[in-house]
């Protein structure tokens, strides 16, 4: 476990297995922690090629665990909770990628649930600097007061996992997220499983070549 500052987010880090040439963020759903994606890490980057972390939400709410906003209603982030854990994500970030030398535009940020809720957040949020991807697994692009997207070209590629069965967050927000990204030319991996509120393995291994197609491409643009 790594030591934080108090505005800062506890994290989990993997290790690269040389030079990262990236950097991997996953982050958890809600009322788990930096544990629970973190298995995740050498799954979608067995050659560990990317620096990967897994920061914890920083909210400590009923039924317990950590999490990253308040559920009022599915699709739309309590305001006040959600406005503050985007601001505090987003300088964590700003900071870990000062410190590991790694910018946004070598990044992949990612998520299951509100996990995926805030990959959306930090990586197309008006302001925010874009990253090389985004993975969102069973969630959905927030509608809050005081947040704005920015839809703008050019958009990051991104990976839309949903399950059809979901009864948490029903699959309609993954379709809605798909059309609104592509409307604008974003690049869309989508795939819908026969399966509740989870991550199915079999998306996860098609992501794979994904993120190492986004991998080269970013490190041929740094002119590595």
């Amino acid at each position: 476990m790594s030591k934080v500052r108090p505005d800062s987010l506890e994290h989990r880090v993997r290790p690269a297995a040389s030079d990262p040439e990236g950097l991997l963020v996953l982050f958890h759903g809600r009322g788990a922690d930096e544990n629970d994606l973190y298995p995740l890490l050498d799954i979608l980057d067995p050659e560990r090629r990317l620096l990967g972390v897994t920061p914890r939400g920083p909210l400590s709410m009923p039924p317990g665990g950590a999490h990253w906003y308040a559920v009022r209603r599915v699709g739309y982030p309590d305001p006040e909770t959600f406005l503050s854990t985007y601001r505090r994500a987003g300088r964590w970030l700003d900071t870990l990628a000062k410190e590991t030398g790694i910018p946004l535009e070598r990044t992949v940020l990612g998520g299951f649930s509100q996990g995926a809720v805030m990959s959306y957040a930090l990586g197309l949020g008006a302001g925010r600097p874009r990253p090389a991807a985004i993975i969102a697994l069973s969630g959905f692009i927030p509608t809050v007061e005081g947040f704005e997207l920015d839809l703008s070209r050019p958009l990051p590629p991104v990976a839309i996992g949903h399950g059809t069965a979901d009864s948490v967050i029903s699959v309609d927000f993954a379709r809605r997220a798909r059309r609104l990204l592509e409307q604008p030319g974003a690049g869309v991996l989508y795939r819908e499983s026969p399966l509740p509120h989870a991550v199915d393995p079999a998306f996860l291994a098609e992501i794979v070549p994904w993120i190492r197609r986004i991998r080269e491409e970013a490190a041929d643009r740094a002119g590595r």
